[in-house]
């Protein structure tokens, strides 16, 4: 059984490093690496490397970071606009639909006049209303 390059340093930095990994080549000529204790393996220390960071990679990772969070930052406050807006657009769709709902079911509509008076809307001015209450649902609320 062949163990990829990947799965060799997986190995290595995993809690399982600790414990004794074996070595062993065989007749064929392949390495082979195993937990397991074989005739003719020899066992091979691993040590973990600790890896040392000048001041300016430290500089460095932290201006990435402070990047990557305002980043994520400005990402959540447009999520959070566009969640607003699409309530707001539900909302307005829902105001809509009853509206045309209510003008659909018949009755009488009025305005009032300069005086006071009611003046009834006609049933082409009804029909205008709903046709026009239609295309802006279709427009804005799919």
């Amino acid at each position: 059984m062949r163990v990829a390059p990947i799965l060799f340093i997986a190995l290595l930095t995993s809690p399982l490093a600790i414990a004794e990994i074996y070595r062993w080549v065989d007749s064929q000529g392949n390495v082979h690496f195993d937990s397991r204790p074989r005739p003719g393996a020899e066992q091979v220390e691993v040590r973990p490397q600790v890896i040392e960071r000048d001041d300016a990679t430290r500089e460095r990772e932290a201006r990435t970071e402070r990047f990557f969070e305002a980043r994520r930052q400005e990402q959540q406050a447009a999520n959070q606009a566009a969640s607003e807006q699409h309530v707001k657009r539900e909302q307005r769709c829902r105001e809509l639909r009853q509206e045309l709902s209510r003008l659909s079911r018949g009755g009488r509509y009025f305005r009032a006049d300069a005086n006071g008076g009611r003046v009834y809307y006609s049933d082409e001015e009804i029909g205008a209303a709903r046709r026009q209450l239609a295309s802006r649902i279709s427009q804005n609320c799919s």
